[in-house]
């Protein structure tokens, strides 16, 4: 039995559609969009204040938690500060200012 060659259009007819499969690179695509979103989300993350470098054993929590905002407010480029408790908290207040003081000198 001889085959029939058949016009390019009924060849495509009977086809049906064609689908384009390469299986090598979806996985370059996944792990470069992983990598991209695990950079953005790195960037994105502020880094988190380190525990002072002094004793702060005798001062209340809210002067130690201004103090660790203070000192990682400097060189920082946005200014890590609860302006609320900063109103209203004389320790908070007294503790960010020697904080951002003291560290600022060190930067």
């Amino acid at each position: 039995m001889q085959e029939r060659l058949l016009p390019p259009a009924e060849r495509a007819q009977m086809a049906g559609p064609r689908q384009i499969v390469n299986t090598g690179n979806w996985k370059w695509a996944c792990s470069g969009g992983a990598l991209l979103a695990l950079l953005a989300a790195c960037a994105a993350l502020e880094p988190q204040p380190r525990a002072p470098d002094v004793n702060l054993g005798g001062f209340s929590h809210s002067f130690k938690q201004g103090y660790a905002d203070g000192c990682g407010s400097a060189g920082a480029r946005r200014p890590r500060r609860d302006e609320a408790r900063y109103r209203s908290e004389g320790d908070y207040r007294t503790g960010w200012n020697d904080g951002y003081a003291i560290c600022a000198r060190r930067k």
